[in-house]
């Protein structure tokens, strides 16, 4: 019998335990092992902070829904990985052994990067369920003054563009429901090279078309920007133009800013020799197996991809919902192809598939591969988004309560999109 490890519960982690569980059967122990107790479906962050959802609509505790599909959880922090002999020890003082890891852990968010970034100083993000909420007090509290400049954007060597965006066209949705979208203003400021770049070199007219969308919303943007610190009240912002030479410097006055940060590994997996890139992020082959360290797997936000391009301004490249679900089909089928004695086979299908909330519209868009040149480039914006997002999240929730491995962008996205092979 094998013992396989999950180390990381969130949209990687949770869906791989349970499709480890439905492929291998009862003959092998799955253990999943995460800091916090509860599971946060991320994608809906942004509700959470215009108090579109509360916490106890995204959230749900670990242990009784693992332990219905025969899972182990161990709630505790993971200090050491010990690739050498297989183990790891825990916050707890336990030590646990494994045949093979499967590292989901999602990445740390390196505010530390930039000067005065990260809920604990000037700005706030919509990373976790936490720091959401943290951004809806303050909200509220600008709300009452009656008037203000809301800034959102994307720190230099950011990788997750779409909640930026995403964010922005909620609180213009949210403020104009209020009706009182004419006392406040909304600034973006990326580090993308324009408007709609993504991480990805842009997909089909996603340039044109979120321009044109922000444009009808009157929310300005810079571009090429490096936000090189963030005072109370004021973003300081340098814009590069296209040759990476400095073409102005801009001091941006907020009186609240949703920034989201640039990605790092987290602390206990960039300790291991070999295993990650500068920035902590786990080097994997087309198997998703480390190459140093055979029984190891990765997928997710914390894996090692190249950027789309050069850009004047450092960005990354995104993980989205379709590549994370490949990639954890890919690494079930290759742990039981290896311990049925057989070499690993499988791929991942690194393609883009993504739906953006709009408010109370929303856009998809489609890149396969991810990386230019492409197959297939595809971008559609409509209402019908909007509420295809509203029913991923009911949809995912209640699958990870349930248990089920089912793909839901393979049996459920392509076809509302019209696509019906990846290839």
């Amino acid at each position: 019998m094998a013992h396989i490890i999950v180390l990381g519960a969130g949209t990687g982690g949770m869906p791989a335990a349970y499709e480890l569980r439905e492929e291998l059967g009862s003959s092998h122990e799955i253990t999943v092992v995460n800091e916090r107790d509860y599971f946060q479906f991320v994608p809906s962050n942004p509700w959470i902070a215009v108090g579109w959802r509360k916490r106890k609509d995204i959230t749900f505790p670990i242990e009784k829904y693992l332990n219905k599909k025969n899972i182990n959880f161990v709630h505790a922090r993971c200090d050491k990985i010990d690739a050498e002999n297989s183990k790891l020890e825990l916050s707890t003082g336990e030590t646990l052994e494994y045949d093979y890891l499967l590292i989901t852990t999602g990445p740390k968010l390196s505010f530390g990067e930039l000067e005065g970034s990260g809920p604990e100083e000037n700005s706030h993000s919509v990373c976790t369920v936490s720091h959401a909420e943290m951004f809806y007090k303050e909200y509220q509290e600008l709300l009452a003054k009656g008037s203000g400049t809301i800034a959102v954007g994307a720190a230099p060597g950011a990788s997750c563009f779409g909640p930026a965006y995403e964010f922005a066209f909620i609180i213009d949705t949210d403020l104009r429901k209020r009706k009182i979208r004419d006392k406040f203003n909304i600034q973006f400021v990326s580090s993308e090279p324009y408007i709609g770049h993504l991480g990805l070199g842009g997909v089909g007219d996603s340039k044109g078309m979120l321009e044109s969308a922000m444009r009808a919303r009157h929310i300005p943007w810079i571009i090429n920007a490096k936000t090189t610190k963030i005072d109370p009240g004021v973003l300081h912002v340098e814009e590069y133009n296209e040759y990476g030479d400095l073409a102005k410097t801009h001091e941006v006055k907020a009186d609240l800013t949703m920034m989201l940060p640039a990605f790092f590994g987290v602390d206990v997996v960039t300790k291991v020799e070999g295993l990650c890139n500068p920035r902590g992020f786990v080097f994997v082959d087309e198997h998703q197996r480390n190459p140093t360290y055979k029984n190891i797997y990765s997928a997710g936000v914390c894996i090692a991809i190249p950027p789309v391009e050069t850009t004047p301004v450092a960005t990354g490249t995104p993980k989205t919902g379709y590549m994370i679900e490949s990639m954890v089909t890919a690494i079930v089928h290759n742990i039981e192809n290896e311990l049925k004695g057989k070499e690993p086979s499988y791929e991942g299908t690194w393609a883009t598939i993504c739906l953006a909330d709009m408010g109370n519209t929303g856009a998809a868009f489609v890149a396969i591969p991810q990386i230019p040149p492409r197959n297939l480039a595809w971008f559609k914006e409509g209402k019908w988004v909007h509420y295809a997002k509203i029913a991923f999240e009911k949809y995912f929730i209640r699958k990870m309560k349930q248990g089920s491995s089912e793909p839901f962008y393979e049996k459920s996205m392509l076809k509302l999109m019209g696509i019906t092979r990846l290839k």
